[in-house]
């Protein structure tokens, strides 16, 4: 997968997903963000998703080191959240900064 832009841009949460083609976690990690962006985010968010195997140097500039990591961008402070974001409660907790 390319680098793609997916969601609404509005007053939600502005994320990126680096994932590794189509590696079973990548694929789970964008289907579980997908569902939580629907049921939690509804009313807007950005979704950036960066595969690493098209654009490795992207993971340099964010310190990625393992996929699937999500990061959180805005609003700040940016949180990271590593695997694949099965953990709904934790995936929330850190998108809310805590």
């Amino acid at each position: 997968m390319a680098r793609a832009k997916a969601g609404r841009k509005a007053k939600g949460p502005r994320l990126r997903l680096y994932i590794a083609g189509n590696a079973p976690n990548s694929v789970r990690a964008i289907a579980n963000l997908k569902a939580i962006c629907d049921a939690h985010f509804a009313s807007g968010h950005e979704l950036e998703i960066v595969d690493l195997l098209e654009h490795p140097l992207r993971a340099l500039a964010d310190g990625i080191i393992v996929t699937p990591t999500l990061l959180k961008l805005l609003p700040l402070p940016v949180q990271r959240v590593i695997g694949n974001l099965a953990d709904t409660k934790q995936v929330l907790l850190a998108l809310a900064g805590k």
